[in-house]
């Protein structure tokens, strides 16, 4: 089943001696159902993402989320609560391996919407570099209604 839907994010990426670094998107997208709780969410990133070009997708499978990226610049992140996971993340400078240490996860997602909630931390050299939060809220795009 595919659903066209509308996708609210607001991520927050905090770092130590600075001013945290809030973002918030609005954008349609794609759900698909790929089985008994498990949801496939896609959009493409904007030119104000800095990722024009991009397409981001979400696995979302119980106790576990993995964020894919195809684009410029590719990465992977999964997300499993109490769990490290290592991935690469590139950019413009090159790629670099990063850990991914989820602190707490919250999906309520179903075929109609939902949410989806992730904290983590990122480390690189073994070292927190920074905490981070999304926040996405999913709903169906109803024909004829102006979202």
């Amino acid at each position: 089943m595919d659903n066209n839907v509308i996708i609210s994010i607001k991520g927050k990426q905090s770092f130590e001696g600075a001013e945290d670094e809030v973002i918030e998107l609005v954008t349609e997208g794609l759900m698909k159902k790929e089985g008994e709780r498990t949801y496939t969410l896609s959009y493409q990133e904007s030119e104000l993402t800095g990722m024009g070009g991009t397409l981001t997708t979400f696995q979302i499978e119980e106790g576990r989320v993995t964020l894919l990226r195809l684009g410029q610049f590719n990465s992977q992140m999964v997300f499993e609560q109490g769990r490290r996971h290592l991935s690469m993340y590139e950019t413009p400078y090159g790629a670099l391996a990063i850990g991914v240490n989820t602190r707490a996860m919250d999906c309520t997602l179903d075929e109609h919407g939902g949410r989806l909630e992730v904290n983590y931390d990122i480390e690189i050299d073994h070292a927190v570099a920074g905490a981070n939060r999304f926040l996405i809220d999913v709903r169906e795009k109803r024909p004829g209604v102006k979202q």
